[in-house]
């Protein structure tokens, strides 16, 4: 099993159920060098807790873990694939 679907197995087992009960979810940006970026998605992406829940839940579980991951980041901001969906709709109305 690679790094990344163990990753996504600690998810699936111990935060997305969490997230799930706030109408929310994660997806892994990336990870290199020991942290691991992610983003949070659903109500969770612009809850006004989502760092504190990163650090608490994410980064907690899979520390805990995975000693592979040091650290956690919360990716925030506009995503790359809504970016590209509002310039193919802007473009379609221009």
């Amino acid at each position: 099993m690679n790094f990344m679907t163990e990753i996504e197995r600690v998810l699936d087992e111990r935060v997305r159920p969490a997230l799930a009960v706030h109408n929310g979810n994660i997806r892994v940006e990336s990870f290199e060098d020991g942290i691991l970026r992610v983003r949070l998605l659903g109500q969770c992406g612009n809850c006004p807790s989502a760092l504190d829940t990163t650090q608490e839940l994410v980064a907690s579980e899979l520390e805990a873990a995975l000693p592979q991951v040091k650290q956690v980041s919360l990716v925030t901001g506009v995503s790359d694939e809504l970016l590209e969906q509002a310039r193919a709709f802007l473009h379609i109305r221009a």
